[in-house]
């Protein structure tokens, strides 16, 4: 069973940032989920989490970023997101559950650069943005290769930022999961083998299976 969801602004140096959380009754953990550059918390992947993984003990705390609470279309550059990002994933570290920190996309990549300074204990890579679309030699990949904590990186097929495929090995203590037809939203085509609901669900159970092992080992 889980509560109702409830919010609270917190300061950064960008401005408030706005943390909502979808608490669960007897929770082991608390996983932090960040929005991508152009979208917010309403992302397909972000609300099922936020819907499914109470139930399992884990709270999740779905992040906006200052610029999104100010109201803005598009997010500023990756030095001001980190700022908009640490102190609110330091207090979330601060309540005495295991954090993971995570995000899609950019805030994927936001996880990735400041997971193991703010107290966390893992991060999860939602469509990960490789490289810009057609842009392979434009890699992100040593962001996600030093985040120096445990990571869980989960890839839509088709994703044009870049394909599970794309990926080059991954050190220990990092997974990648393969999400079968999705692409950068993790949307399915309707002609496609499996549907959206069972592609949420597989997103659900490989994120909750990851995040309870990760802080049962502990």
């Amino acid at each position: 069973m889980t509560t109702s969801a409830e919010s609270e602004l917190v300061g950064t140096g960008a401005g408030d940032a706005r943390i909502t959380y979808h608490r669960a009754a007897a929770p082991e953990a608390v996983l932090a989920l960040g929005h991508g550059a152009g979208g917010g918390i309403g992302a397909r992947d972000l609300v099922a989490l936020a819907e499914r993984l109470p139930e399992r003990g884990i709270t999740v705390a779905l992040v906006e970023q200052p610029w999104r609470v100010a109201g803005k279309k598009l997010g500023p550059a990756p030095k001001t997101l980190d700022v908009g990002w640490r102190p609110v994933a330091e207090r979330l570290a601060g309540q005495g559950l295991p954090l993971v920190v995570g995000g899609r996309s950019a805030g994927a990549r936001v996880a990735c650069r400041t997971g193991a300074a703010s107290g966390a204990v893992g991060v999860v890579a939602l469509a990960f943005p490789l490289h810009p679309p057609g842009r392979p030699e434009k890699s992100r990949a040593e962001e996600l290769l030093g985040s120096g904590l445990p990571t869980l990186v989960v890839q839509g097929t088709s994703d044009p930022f870049g394909g599970p495929g794309e990926f080059p090995e991954l050190p220990g203590g990092h997974g990648l999961v393969a999400v079968p037809s999705g692409n950068h939203g993790f949307e399915v085509p309707k002609r496609a083998a499996v549907g959206q609901d069972e592609v949420l669900a597989l997103i659900c159970s490989a994120v909750g299976d990851w995040v309870l092992g990760l802080v049962r080992a502990a």
